[in-house]
């Protein structure tokens, strides 16, 4: 266990990937993006409200801005570094130069996944001094701020696993990143527009009585964006419940459901990553 993840090739992975001045910019532009969010909502708000300065009972929403803009951040960053990782190489003709060494496979791949992981890790670690304006106001408990954090990760994690899956099938580098791209548009926003479009077409059975519609909570399993809207108004989360029929809580589904996804995303890549050698092997 221990040689998966201190090898070689998870040494020059964090060399390229940190010591890199893109690396930096992209820090520093995602830093700017958040920055520039907060400010504009405190100036706007400053703005409207009638005593001319920002109330404090308005930094829960500005915590709810801050988490869907870095849910929003990492599902579009993560596809463009982990869309690359085997391609990349592949296109670059050191591939196979990388499949003649002692690695094996499974190192391979969760050397590459870990890599870029820990520079997305980074990028939300960073915004953390960020999130410090909430607390000025208050309004928001470090619970929650943790569990935003967490989420992100996961997150990273689960489409990280998609990007590299499509790495390692498609030959091409920007084939798979807009395959990966497309999983994530088509997960996040199809499941959206199934969801509203279910939700709509859910209406009062015969009797008089609201009907339920079980697919609502299974579109609304595979949207993060509507997880995350849940646990900050759980309102919304017992309106989906009455209306699907289905008691058993959204986030626990979507973290066993996207898990399980991201398990088998690597598994895959791992088993695609020497197929002709296997066969090589077994005849």
């Amino acid at each position: 266990m221990k040689q998966l993840f201190i090898n070689p090739m998870l040494n020059k992975e964090f060399k390229l990937r940190f010591r890199s001045f893109k690396s930096f910019i992209g820090i520093f532009c995602y830093l700017m993006a958040i920055s520039i969010v907060v400010i504009g909502f405190i100036y706007f708000q400053s703005r409207m409200s009638m005593n001319g300065y920002f109330r404090p009972n308005e930094s829960r929403t500005m915590f709810m801005i801050l988490s869907f803009l870095q849910i929003i951040l990492v599902l579009f960053i993560t596809p463009g570094l982990t869309g690359g990782l085997i391609s990349g190489e592949r296109e670059k003709q050191t591939l196979s130069m990388l499949l003649t060494t002692e690695q094996s496979s499974t190192s391979i791949i969760l050397s590459k996944l870990v890599s870029s992981v820990s520079y997305l890790l980074l990028l939300i670690l960073s915004s953390l001094p960020i999130y410090s304006f909430v607390f000025l106001f208050g309004g928001v408990a470090p619970t929650d701020v943790l569990m935003i954090f967490g989420y992100s990760l996961f997150l990273v994690f689960v489409f990280g696993s998609f990007g590299i899956f499509f790495s390692t099938i498609i030959r091409k580098t920007i084939v798979s990143m807009v395959t990966a791209y497309g999983s994530v548009l088509f997960l996040v926003g199809g499941s959206l527009f199934l969801f509203a479009l279910t939700m709509a077409l859910t209406g009062v059975s015969s009797n008089g009585t609201p009907a339920t519609n079980p697919i609502a909570y299974f579109m609304a399993m595979f949207n993060p964006g509507i997880v995350l809207y849940s646990h900050f108004e759980p309102n919304m989360m017992d309106e989906i419940l009455s209306m699907t029929g289905i008691s058993f809580p959204l986030w626990i589904s979507f973290i066993i459901t996207y898990s399980i996804l991201a398990i088998l995303a690597l598994f895959g890549s791992i088993r695609k990553l020497r197929p002709r050698m296997k066969t090589r092997a077994r005849g």
